[in-house]
C-alpha cells in the first residue's frame, strides 16, 4: 500500500484512550478532523529516547503557535496501548493540547500506509515517525521521516507550513 500523500483524504479508524477514571475510550479520526485543521503525528514508539526527548516536546512547546495559526486538534499516535499512552503522557505535566492515542494494533497505521516492521530489531509492527498538517480530512502537508530520522516531522517544520 502506498502511504499517504499530499492530496489523499485520510481514512477513517478508531484510536483508543484512558479517561480521567482510566476507563477505555474510543474516538474516530474523521470525529476528530471533519472540517478542522490538525496536525496528526506519529512516533515509532512511548517512551523511546528521540519520541520522548525531540519528537513530543516539541509540539507541547509549539502548541500555543500551532493553535494562533488555525491548528484545532495536535494528535500524537504510536502503536502502543492506551495504557502506555496514558502513562506516557504523565511524563509532560505541562501538556495542555497534544491528544496522546493509541494504534495499540497498527490498523490505523497500516491504512495510512506508514506501518513499519522492525520485528528484527525486537519491536514488531510500528509507525514510521510522520506529521501530517490535515485540513478538512485532505493532507496539505506529509512529512514523512526516513527510518531512524528525525528532520522533516518536527513541531517546527509544520509552523513552516502554515
Amino acid at each position: 500500500m502506498a502511504p499517504i500523500a499530499v492530496g489523499d483524504s485520510i481514512p477513517d479508524g478508531k484510536l483508543f484512550y484512558l479517561d480521567e477514571n482510566n476507563q477505555r475510550q474510543e474516538v474516530s479520526v474523521h470525529s476528530l478532523a471533519a472540517g478542522k485543521t490538525v496536525v496528526i503525528f506519529a512516533v515509532p514508539g512511548a517512551f523511546t529516547p528521540t519520541c520522548s526527548q525531540k519528537h513530543v516536546p516539541g509540539f507541547i512547546e509549539k502548541a500555543e503557535e500551532l493553535k494562533s495559526k488555525g491548528v484545532s486538534e495536535i494528535i500524537c499516535i504510536s502503536v502502543n496501548d492506551h495504557f502506555v499512552m496514558k502513562e506516557w503522557s504523565k511524563q509532560y505535566p505541562d501538556n495542555k493540547h497534544v491528544k496522546f492515542l493509541a494504534d495499540g494494533s497498527a490498523t490505523y497505521t497500516h491504512a495510512l500506509g506508514l506501518d513499519l516492521d522492525l520485528t528484527a530489531h525486537g519491536l514488531g509492527t510500528r509507525s514510521q515517525r510522520y506529521a501530517l498538517l490535515v485540513d478538512d480530512l485532505k493532507v496539505k502537508v506529509a512529512n514523512i521521516e526516513s527510518a531512524g530520522q528525525f528532520s522533516v516531522s518536527s513541531a517546527e517544520e509544520i509552523l513552516k507550513a502554515l
